[in-house]
């Protein structure tokens, strides 16, 4: 049993979740940073907003120092007091302060009272370190020479924002992709439940069964598989009943050249004279040679059916081959008693298509013939064209195939009722099979002269070659 080393809902669900985590999590960090920026850019917008506002509330409120000469300063303090418990307060990250064109401190909050005059030629933002804080500072020179207004805030109050901008962009991606991939899963079960629905129904399945699956809603995606198993199935019905046919073939196709040398050997063993006995030795050894031919041709047109051939059609000799199918047939000829005639125009008549399959095809149309014909009759091979395509005639004396059988015939082991003649059936079941192998027709029809079958064969004209003279 070939070991699972994964699952296909393990995978699926894993690939998403990832893809989503590798999409998510950027995005995130992205979203982050630019919220950061946004941050850090309306945080300086308002501190210079805060020092242009001071800077015009300044022409109406600003008075000079107490009598004592210090500057005013404005408290801050850290909590408010009235509140139970008390909530954070950012009074004491923010401040202030005035100074007037002599550099002399007017107003300030406290937490920035001891902070000096900033240097004339230092305007806009400053960074600097106060009381242990990073302060950020924005400085503006009044118009006119009138002072130096600066607005500063402790970067404490962005860092407390950023890490708030941080909690709501990971919370998230650390509560929502788990929830994500939880229902991810769920959904890919869901999505493959066909997949399991098409497992039970192989399971179910009668060992042996070539029958094509059965029809089930399935998805689109599934139904190749589908198509591919009932095609597999179809090529696995097939090549197994080529097999069956080809065991019946071999048993069909050796009895005749089995049946000759039998005869020869007994023949050889019950003669005294020695001419005799070399005859019958060399009738014996010539009908086995034909054996090795015919296990030969069975082989190739085994494998020609099935497609595992990788020949392709070559001009084949019809003439030739027919009398070559004579010539084997020759001693069985002399023992039958029929009188076995050949008609031929006197030239080659070549086809396209395989030597193995059209022997075959002639053999077993002269090896019917003879053994539907009495002692004493005939049979008739003719060779001729028509509008240019070649064809093959082989008739006999025998009783014949009444109309309404004939197209029966072609089937396997099937005989024509009442007919108690030697043979399982095959002859002419393996002639259509070679004549549908040459795109060949073959029509089974009456004996012009008297009671008979005639079996006509034509062959579709020769593409890449002519009828030679």
């Amino acid at each position: 049993m070939r070991r699972t080393t994964w699952s296909l809902h393990s995978r699926l669900s894993w690939m998403i979740a990832g893809m989503l985590a590798l999409v998510l999590m950027p995005l995130g960090i992205y979203s982050f940073k630019r919220t950061v920026g946004e941050v850090a850019e309306l945080s300086d917008g308002r501190l210079a907003q805060a020092a242009r506002t001071q800077d015009t509330l300044a022409d109406f409120s600003l008075r000079p120092a107490d009598h004592t000469g210090a500057p005013i300063l404005i408290p801050t303090r850290a909590v408010e007091p009235t509140r139970k418990p008390p909530r954070k307060t950012y009074e004491t990250e923010v401040g202030f302060q005035w100074f007037d064109p002599a550099g002399k401190l007017q107003v300030a909050t406290d937490n920035m009272a001891g902070l000096a005059l900033p240097a004339p030629q230092v305007t806009g933002y400053q960074n600097i370190w106060l009381d242990h804080y990073r302060w950020r500072i924005f400085n503006l020179q009044r118009s006119g020479q009138r002072g130096w207004i600066r607005v500063a805030e402790r970067y404490d109050s962005r860092h407390t924002i950023l890490r708030a901008l941080w909690f709501d962009h990971s919370m998230p991606l650390l509560f929502g992709l788990p929830l994500l991939a939880v229902l991810v899963g769920w959904a890919v079960r869901r999505g493959l439940r066909p997949l399991d629905q098409l497992t039970r129904s192989l399971q179910q399945r009668t060992p042996g069964s070539r029958e094509p699956m059965p029809h089930m809603p399935l998805p689109a995606e599934l139904q190749p598989v589908i198509d591919a198993l009932d095609d597999m199935l179809e090529r696995l019905d097939g090549a197994l009943e080529r097999e069956r046919h080809f065991s019946a073939d071999v048993a069909h196709e050796l009895r005749t050249p089995l049946a000759a040398t039998t005869l020869h050997l007994e023949n050889a063993m019950q003669t005294r004279d020695p001419a005799w006995l070399r005859g019958s030795l060399a009738s014996a050894h010539h009908a086995l040679n034909a054996l090795s031919r015919r296990v030969e041709q069975l082989l190739a047109l085994a494998r020609l059916e099935s497609g595992v051939a990788t020949a392709v059609h070559v001009p084949v000799n019809l003439t030739a081959v027919t009398k070559d199918v004579l010539d084997e047939f020759g001693p069985l000829l002399l023992e039958s008693g029929i009188d076995v005639s050949f008609h031929h125009p006197g030239r080659d008549l070549l086809i396209d298509g395989y030597e193995a399959a059209i022997n075959a095809l002639i053999r077993n149309l002269v090896e019917n013939a003879m053994r539907h014909t009495p002692v004493g009759g005939e049979v008739q091979l003719r060779l001729d064209t028509q509008a240019g395509s070649p064809q093959l005639e082989v008739i006999d004396s025998g009783p014949g195939i009444p109309a309404h059988l004939r197209e029966r015939m072609f089937e396997r082991f099937e005989r024509v009722p009442g007919q108690h003649q030697d043979g399982l059936g095959l002859g002419l079941s393996l002639v259509r099979r070679a004549a549908q192998m040459h795109g060949a027709s073959i029509d089974l029809l009456d004996r012009p002269e008297g009671s008979g079958l005639r079996v006509r064969v034509r062959f579709p004209p020769p593409s890449s070659c002519q009828a030679g003279d």
